[in-house]
């Protein structure tokens, strides 16, 4: 994590990281800027946030279109359940992990660090951020081959489909005991631009599972996805 400017040799040093040359090289530092930091206190926008708007859709584009291709007899609902794994901010924290990009974010005094689990938020914002960046530099094609070097792997695997965790919790507990999931937010924490949300979901005779994330529909499917795990209905994750 930094807060300050990158230098010429840290922007070179990510970039052979990524695998593209910025023609702008200030796209690529805005990619990499949290709210939080002080580079946009003078009223004009600096951090990522409109980034990731963009760069969330360039990747499901991209994303679709490796599924279309790889499973070409896949239905709809399949191509849907693989989509929404590999756009999810676990997988896309998970290549801001692979690229080790928290070298790099930069953010205010307030954030100490962007490692570990409760700032993978942090993470999969900046790789969205990221491809909206080389998208805007270079157009699609070295946007697309950017995600194809990084999601290829995992959009081919013929496991990754999982179906949404809120939807098969609540099928898996009415077939066990006839009972609905009910969630709870325990707790919001956290500044506004960095809102933490916690969340348990019970499931009468059974111990309830908490899930955390910064916005409440992610939390309750973190929730999910642990009750799933834990009663053996998922496979654990490696």
């Amino acid at each position: 994590m930094k807060s300050k400017a990158l230098s010429k040799g840290e922007i070179e040093r990510l970039e052979d990281r990524i695998g593209y040359r910025f023609a702008e090289p200030e796209r690529l530092e805005r990619a990499l800027t949290h709210s939080s930091s002080m580079a946009g206190k003078s009223g004009k926008p600096a951090n990522y946030e409109r980034l990731e708007f963009l760069g969330d859709r360039v990747l499901g584009l991209c994303v679709a279109e490796m599924l279309f291709t790889a499973f070409r007899s896949a239905a709809e609902g399949e191509l849907s359940v693989r989509l929404n794994q590999l756009v999810s901010a676990q997988t896309c924290a998970a290549v801001a992990d692979d690229l080790e990009l928290h070298e790099f974010i930069r953010t205010g005094s307030d954030i100490k660090s962007v490692k570990g689990k409760r700032m993978a938020s942090v993470r999969a914002d900046v790789i969205e951020s990221l491809i909206a960046a080389i998208y805007l530099d270079g157009g699609l094609e070295p946007a697309r081959a950017f995600i194809e070097r990084l999601w290829g792997e995992r959009a081919r695997r013929e496991n990754a489909a999982r179906r949404d965790a809120k939807t098969e919790l609540q099928e898996w507990s009415h077939a066990r005991s006839g009972s609905t999931p009910l969630y709870r937010i325990l707790d919001r924490s956290g500044p506004d631009h960095d809102p933490q949300f916690t969340v348990r979901v019970e499931i009468e005779g059974l111990e309830p599972e908490t899930g955390v994330s910064r916005s409440k529909r992610t939390a309750e499917q973190e929730a999910a996805t642990r009750m799933l795990e834990r009663e053996g209905v998922w496979p654990q994750k490696s």
